[in-house]
């Protein structure tokens, strides 16, 4: 049986909560605080002043991507969810708790166009998801910034400015930009940096792009170009060889547009000019060791210092190799002594020679095999006017068609050789300045028209062999040399001008009448002998008492003529 007493003491407690709390169902739904009892395992026990506590994950009092932050003590605003479970306990949140407090601020925030801060945290599909102090918001990808991030690892868990760009709260929608806020914030900075920005200014900057021709530094809220050939004051090939994305770098304003807003910016304008006062420091015909950076069809550039460059043209490279790529004589990166040919400080150009550090192989050849030397190679080439002949230090030598024989002529001489037939010749000149050696064949023996003619001359009457007949006259060998007797030299009388009365073999007397050393040929004359022969009767046998008449004359010189010539064969 139930005593009285304790029933009323029942109904007197029921009555002070009621009192005190209220009906139940008055907590549900609300956001309350609470004190931290204990931490038990992976959970925090809350008392917020009800019958029963609460307990709470430990994971919904930490921030995303960071541990929980709590101990027993703390005062915290939880969400109650439920007054009472099945186990008793009141259904508690923290997380939706902070997410309460957080929509309420962000709604004002939003209606005010304010910033607000926020955490990245995660990535879903189209962007990323962003904690703004309990509530999650979307950040798509091409809010995160002005221009495509590559790694967005440094953005995430570090605090930063977002733009709510549009929220739902029915829906629990909310998405941000982080864009916006950069856009906004560097058109002011822009806007400031236009106004002051000068020519010859240095300012600090960050690479943010790199093309093939330069890079776009970006100077705080503008862009400027940071050309290929501004970077350095040595040869770069690209931008990336000097610079990478995301660097700070020191540059100078070397040209502002205010209408375009176009901004040209050096780092090398920084440096000294390599360039002053280059003619003292590489003097004409001084030899230096540089680098050859770059290698072209018509040469190779050669760094002799950071920023100084010489060409090496490809006539300068060599003295033997003609019309060769200069990429099969040098290499890039090959260190090479060059000599300095020409400085032009005003146009930034060095002439440089390779071949010059070189010993000259023309020079070498006329110290080894002066001029009359006789030397012997390999023909390494026919041509239309001579032969080429493979000579020592890698030269070539020409006997031309005229040096080949002395008594053929070249046309017919040239066809006795073939290439790689080893042959001996004479120097006859070395040219040094224009890199040209003749050699002559024929000049290996002697020349058989200087020592025939040493024994006929002109006036002699000798004795000929008829080699050919033609229409105009008669090609004789007289002593070994080659004549010709015109058609109207074949006779006193002209019935008897006539060269088909002789046949090749014939021999015949004729009195030489010239000799041409140039065409190494004699003429000679029939008719002029007969004259001569008429003149020298006359004044043996004729006189002017005599009355004899010329027939008579030339008759008697006959006779006599031909009984001294049977007197002579007698003997």
């Amino acid at each position: 049986m139930v005593n009285a007493t304790d029933t009323a003491a029942t109904e007197d407690f029921a009555a002070l909560l009621d009192e005190t709390f209220g009906e139940s169902g008055a907590f549900e739904g609300s956001v309350v605080k609470g004190i931290v009892v204990e931490i038990d395992g992976d959970f925090a026990v809350i008392d917020v002043g009800l019958k029963s506590e609460g307990r709470i994950p430990l994971k919904e009092f930490g921030i995303p991507g960071r541990p929980a932050d709590i101990k027993a003590g703390d005062e915290v605003e939880v969400f109650i969810e439920r007054y009472e479970d099945k186990n008793g306990e009141v259904m508690l949140s923290r997380e939706k708790a902070r997410r309460e407090e957080a929509w309420t601020q962000l709604e004002k925030s939003f209606q005010d166009n304010q910033r607000v801060t926020g955490v990245i945290f995660g990535r879903v599909k189209g962007g990323f998801t962003v904690d703004l102090s309990g509530a999650v918001a979307f950040l798509p990808g091409s809010q995160v910034d002005i221009r495509p991030v590559r790694d967005i690892g440094p953005l995430m868990g570090t605090p930063q400015p977002f733009q709510i760009l549009k929220m739902d709260r029915s829906r629990g929608n909310i998405v941000v930009s982080r864009r916006a806020v950069l856009e906004e914030t560097r058109a002011e900075q822009r806007s400031e940096l236009i106004e002051s920005l000068k020519e010859g200014q240095i300012l600090e900057g960050v690479v943010k792009n790199i093309t093939d021709y330069g890079a776009f530094v970006d100077l705080g809220g503008v862009d400027g170009l940071l050309h290929v050939t501004d970077i350095a004051w040595k040869r770069i090939n690209h931008p990336s060889e000097a610079l990478h994305i995301g660097q700070s770098v020191k540059v100078q304003v070397i040209r502002f547009n205010s209408e375009t807003q176009r901004i040209s910016l050096g780092i090398k304008q920084l440096e000294a000019d390599p360039w002053e006062g280059v003619e003292q420091k590489y003097p004409v015909s001084a030899k230096f060791v540089g680098r050859v950076t770059n290698i072209t069809d018509y040469g190779a550039f050669v760094e002799l210092e950071a920023g100084v460059e010489g060409l090496v043209h490809v006539s300068e490279m060599s003295w033997t190799k003609k019309n060769v790529h200069p990429g099969k004589i040098v290499s890039t990166s090959q260190e090479v002594e060059v000599m300095v040919l020409d400085v032009d400080a005003q146009k930034r150009r060095i002439s440089l020679g390779l071949k010059q550090t070189m010993s000259n192989p023309w020079e070498g050849f006329l110290e080894k095999f002066p001029v009359g030397s006789e030397v012997e190679g390999e023909v390494k080439n026919i041509t239309e006017f001579g032969l080429f002949i493979g000579l020592p230090g890698e030269i070539d030598g020409m006997v031309h068609l005229s040096d080949i024989s002395w008594d053929r002529p070249g046309e017919q001489a040239i066809l006795d050789f073939k290439k790689s037939d080893l042959v001996k010749a004479k120097v006859l000149d070395v040219d040094v300045e224009k890199e040209r050696i003749s050699l002559g064949i024929k000049q290996l023996g002697a020349d058989p028209f200087k020592e025939a003619i040493a024994h006929v001359k002109k006036g002699d009457v000798v004795t000929c062999t008829v080699t050919q007949v033609t229409e105009n006259g008669l090609e004789v060998a007289v002593e070994g040399l080659t004549g010709f007797i015109r058609k109207n030299e074949l006779a006193r009388d002209r019935g008897d001008q006539r060269p088909d009365r002789f046949a090749v073999g014939e021999k015949l007397d004729a009195k030489v009448t010239a000799i041409d050393k140039a065409t190494r040929k004699v003429t000679l004359s029939v008719k002029a002998r007969e004259i001569d022969e008429e003149k020298q009767a006359m004044a043996e046998y004729g006189s002017s008492d005599s009355g004899a008449s010329l027939g008579d004359i030339l008759g008697a010189a006959f006779n006599r003529a031909k009984e001294e010539k049977a007197h002579s064969e007698d003997k």
